[in-house]
């Protein structure tokens, strides 16, 4: 969420780029198929919805989420004083970021917004996706660095980040590289390398997901308008997911994850589907109400969270 908040910074310096990468990405849309190596190099990170206001609210004071996940709702401060509170639900190695309309300025706090991020495990591979993107003619990619203030008006290097596109109508994705600074700073609370260059998932969340029932996401659906859609298809394949069409939009699977995106307009938009691991098997399906969204929890080791398209569209 934080990246397309942001990149508005650099909207009007991507404007004369916009065009080529558009044209660029449409025909890769068009064309999805395996990638270009069959070595994995980004995954499935944390994605973010805006959704309406009586779910928004009905996740944030929910017990049964609390019990279910390690949830929380928090407050963090990004580049240049930007701050934002948003409601997590955080896994072993990925997570789902939630807001409701109105809570983010402008374009990005509008129902139906929402965002992906994949990140690579290793340093340096970030490199790689660039030169991938590249040689799909993504020729100018969007690279971004970003910083985090703990509080002391410092800023500390985060992560690295790329889009295909500085223009984007309600959803974008970024492919992101963890930096070492913020691992190596103690008020990251981050966990040791387990190998050289490790700047992975597993290290940038806590154990704290071992104490609930929610052990990782899994799947994801997202509608999202022909633009995003275009924008969203290179940067897959540049990753390493074999994306594939289908009716309406594509599946990208790779790295465990499964990410399906609809293609539809702009007030359709949304996310639709989480899809979770579980940390042990539950032996009845429970279903928990959360405003207009329904999250299914078993049997077995599953669970499904389903948000409903907006009202009327």
């Amino acid at each position: 969420m934080l990246l397309r908040r942001v990149m508005r910074i650099f909207v009007a310096l991507a404007v004369v780029l916009a065009g080529a990468v558009h044209a660029s990405a449409s025909a890769a849309a068009s064309d999805a198929g395996p990638p270009p190596t069959g070595r994995q190099l980004l995954h499935y990170n944390h994605a973010y919805g805006v959704l309406d206001r009586a779910t928004a609210d009905a996740i944030e004071h929910s017990a049964y989420l609390r019990e279910f996940a390690n949830f929380q709702v928090r407050t963090t401060m990004g580049s240049g004083g930007r701050t934002w509170t948003g409601r997590y639900l955080l896994g072993r190695e990925t997570y789902l970021e939630l807001f409701g309309a109105g809570d983010l300025p402008g374009q990005d706090g509008a129902l139906g917004a929402g965002g992906l991020a994949l990140s690579v495990e290793r340093r340096g591979e970030l490199t790689e996706v660039i030169r991938r993107l590249r040689g799909q003619g993504i020729e100018h990619p969007v690279e971004f660095p970003q910083t985090r203030d703990f509080g002391d008006g410092v800023p500390v290097p985060w992560f690295d980040a790329v889009f295909t596109s500085g223009e984007y109508d309600a959803f974008g994705a970024w492919g992101m590289e963890y930096r070492p600074e913020y691992f190596a700073d103690p008020r990251s609370r981050t966990g040791p390398a387990r190998f050289p260059g490790d700047v992975g998932r597993d290290r940038y969340l806590s154990d704290d997901y071992r104490r609930h029932l929610m052990r990782d996401i899994t799947s994801i659906r997202l509608a999202v308008t022909a633009r995003d859609l275009a924008n969203t298809v290179p940067l897959l394949r540049a990753g390493g997911f074999s994306v594939r069409s289908v009716a309406g939009g594509v599946v990208a699977k790779g790295g465990g994850s499964t990410i399906r995106l609809d293609a539809v307009p702009r007030e359709q938009a949304g996310l639709r589907q989480i899809g979770m691991s579980l940390n042990r098997p539950v032996a009845h399906r429970h279903v928990e109400r959360l405003g207009r969204s329904a999250l299914v929890v078993g049997p077995g080791l599953r669970a499904v969270w389903d948000f409903p398209a907006p009202a009327g569209g």
